[in-house]
C-alpha cells in the first residue's frame, strides 16, 4: 500500500495503475485521502465479499424474525415448484 498525491499522481498515472495490479494506491489533496486505485480484480474480490456480507446479514435477520415457520413443502407449492 502506498500513498501518493494527485498532483503527483497526474504525471504518473501509468506507473500508479500497474502498481495497482500488485497492492492498493492512495491518492491524497491537501494531506487527505481522496481516492484508492486497486486492480479491477482487486475491486471484483471486494465486491463479492460485500455482497457475502450482506447475504450473512441478511440471513441472520430472517432467521432472528418471530412468527410461524412455512414448511418446505408448503413454500414448494406456493412458488408452483410442485
Amino acid at each position: 500500500m502506498s500513498t501518493v498525491s494527485v498532483t503527483d499522481a497526474r504525471s504518473r498515472l501509468p506507473e500508479l495503475i500497474e502498481q495497482a495490479r500488485s497492492e492498493a494506491v492512495f491518492l491524497e489533496r491537501r494531506g487527505k485521502l481522496q481516492a484508492v486505485v486497486v486492480s479491477p480484480e482487486q475491486y471484483a474480490r471486494m465486491m463479492d465479499a460485500l455482497e457475502d456480507a450482506a447475504d450473512v446479514e441478511a440471513f441472520d435477520a430472517a432467521m432472528a424474525e418471530e412468527g410461524d415457520n412455512i414448511p418446505w413443502a408448503q413454500v414448494k407449492i406456493d412458488l408452483g415448484w410442485q
